[in-house]
């Protein structure tokens, strides 16, 4: 009974537990959620060639960088093509006078298409093809160029040619026709005539009637110079061109473009005839190798010529200096013989000739193919271009690091250890010389015997020995072959017995060799002395021969 009622029990407690459970509330719905913000889009950005510091190869770097927005006064180009000049190079290694602290984004010159006109400009268009000149920053996909540096391309020109124009053929202009005053009848020395500014002031001087063109190449490329039309090149690695030039014209020349400075300097100072123009524009002979080099520095600045007023006047000639990076503020004079220029082109008078075409992360090859001078012509950069595989044999550029040399210390310590090394080896050869057969027998002999010193002392009695006897023997057996033969020869014939005399037996050394080769074996010695000694008798009988037939004579 208890046990049924406590189970009763519980059933009704647990009947009121359910009734008191409070029901769920049904979910409320959920509040609609608030709007996010649009996002913002994201900033466009270019691929663009950044020198992060100076140095060698490795400090230029393909980067995305904000894509840059016309302002006023601008227009926005798609780059297609951009070149590249040995400024460029200087710049890289920190010798350029126009220095900027990297990073920085180098490049002076593009052709394009417009996409984008700023405010306040007139007289373009988008979509149209043009070329554009700049301080820097033209190493981009897409740059902000200010208006009044930017010209329409002729229909005919390519973009790669549109972007080898303008900083060659506008240095080349400047040079020939306002500083040198080029004239028909005139000549006219081209440094690196197949580098671009070289290719440009050969073609602007031919464009004048009758003028004579010294140009200075290697001798690979002297057809291809000849063929854009220099009269006389020279091979600058293998002759003078001084002595070159002047062997075709002794007077010298009118007018020389001086890319190289130093020493290059006063020669071509000293090749200008009277009333003749020298014209600077660089100091390429400072560069060589991949990074600075101080000491090409201290020396091409050290035999750049220093000249006078007073010397100028007392051999009427000129020099002057020419940049174009400078004349930014004189932009209508560079417009001005900018058309010019296109005009020839459109005439076909000049055209440019494009060396080779870059991928944007090839900017490292292009400079090596230029500061190694093996380009002829112009060197392009592309940013549309896809990168192509070195082809095999040519070595990529690497990185200074890897390419490093050992400091000074280091190579005069291991040239001096060299040379130490070489000295003990020449001594070491020296003194097995200066061995005496005796001390060689001495060590073939001793075999470590503690002994030895009484085997030396009786070789060395037995070898002076049988050198006494030999000796001896030689003598004996000259005196009387000489006599043999004096009264065997006749008496007029002096000279023919002087030259019997002066004989000695061809085989008797070999004899005396074999007795001093074993100088320990007495027996063997006195054997071989033996075999050298001549008998007396057959002496005597050939005597007495001799006598019997001079009694038969008589």
């Amino acid at each position: 009974m208890a046990e049924g009622g406590d189970a009763a029990t519980v059933a009704h407690e647990a009947g009121n537990a359910v009734q008191e459970t409070p029901k769920a509330e049904p979910e409320k719905a959920a509040a609609p959620a608030e709007p996010a913000p649009p996002a913002e889009p994201a900033e466009p950005t270019v691929r663009t060639i950044v020198l992060t510091g100076h140095g060698g190869y490795d400090k230029l770097s393909v980067q995305q960088k904000p894509q840059p927005k016309a302002g006023k006064g601008e227009v926005l180009v798609r780059v297609k093509a951009a070149g590249l000049n040995f400024s460029e190079l200087m710049v890289r290694q920190g010798l350029h006078d126009r220095m900027t602290k990297p990073p920085v984004v180098l490049g002076m010159e593009a052709a394009g298409v417009i996409e984008e006109l700023g405010e306040d400009v007139s007289g373009l268009e988008v979509g149209q093809n043009v070329i554009c000149l700049a301080q820097t920053g033209m190493w981009r996909e897409i740059v902000a160029v200010p208006a009044t540096n930017v010209f329409i391309m002729p229909e005919e020109m390519s973009y790669e040619e549109g972007a080898a124009i303008p900083l060659s053929y506008l240095t080349a202009y400047f040079m020939l026709f306002d500083f040198g005053n080029l004239r028909p009848g005139k000549s006219l020395l081209v440094h690196i005539a197949a580098g671009g500014v070289g290719w440009a002031a050969t073609q602007l001087a031919k464009t004048v009637d009758n003028v004579t063109i010294f140009g200075t190449a290697s001798a690979s490329k002297h057809d291809a110079i000849k063929e854009n039309g220099v009269d006389h090149p020279i091979d600058y690695r293998t002759r003078d061109y001084a002595e070159e030039i002047k062997n075709i014209s002794p007077k010298g020349v009118d007018v020389v473009l001086d890319p190289l400075g130093g020493a290059d300097t006063s020669k071509g100072l000293q090749l200008l005839r009277p009333m003749g123009k020298i014209v600077t524009y660089g100091s390429a002979n400072m560069v060589k190798g991949e990074n600075r080099n101080l000491m090409k520095m201290a020396k091409t600045l050290w035999q750049s010529t220093s000249v006078s007023p007073v010397s100028l006047v007392k051999t009427n000639k000129a020099i002057a200096g020419f940049q174009l990076a400078h004349l930014t503020g004189e932009i209508e004079l560079v417009r001005s013989a900018f058309q010019d220029i296109l005009n020839m082109y459109k005439d076909g008078k000049i055209k440019p000739r494009i060396d080779s075409v870059w991928a944007f992360e090839q900017v490292a090859e292009a400079m090596q193919q230029m500061n190694e001078r093996r380009n002829i012509g112009k060197v392009i950069l592309s940013p549309e271009k896809e990168p192509t595989k070195p082809a095999e044999g040519d070595a990529a550029p690497t990185s200074p690091l890897k390419k490093k040399k050992p400091s000074l210390f280091r190579r005069l310590s291991k040239r001096a250890s060299r040379s130490k090394d070489e000295g003990e080896k020449k001594d070491e050869v020296k003194n097995a010389k200066k061995e005496s057969p005796i001390k060689k027998l001495r060590a073939r002999l001793s075999g470590g015997d503690p002994n030895i010193e009484d085997t030396d002392k009786n070789v060395e009695e037995k070898l002076e020995e049988g050198k006494e006897k030999a000796e001896d023997v030689i003598q004996q057996t000259e005196e009387k072959v000489d006599e043999a033969v004096k009264q065997e020869e006749a008496p007029t014939e002096p000279a023919a017995q002087e030259e019997k005399k002066d004989e000695a037996p061809a085989e008797e050394p070999e004899k005396i060799e074999v007795a001093v080769e074993n100088p320990a074996e007495t027996d063997d010695a006195k054997a071989a002395a033996a075999d050298v000694v001549p008998d007396d008798k057959p002496v005597e009988n050939e005597e007495k021969a001799d006598g019997d037939a001079s009694q038969e004579a008589n």
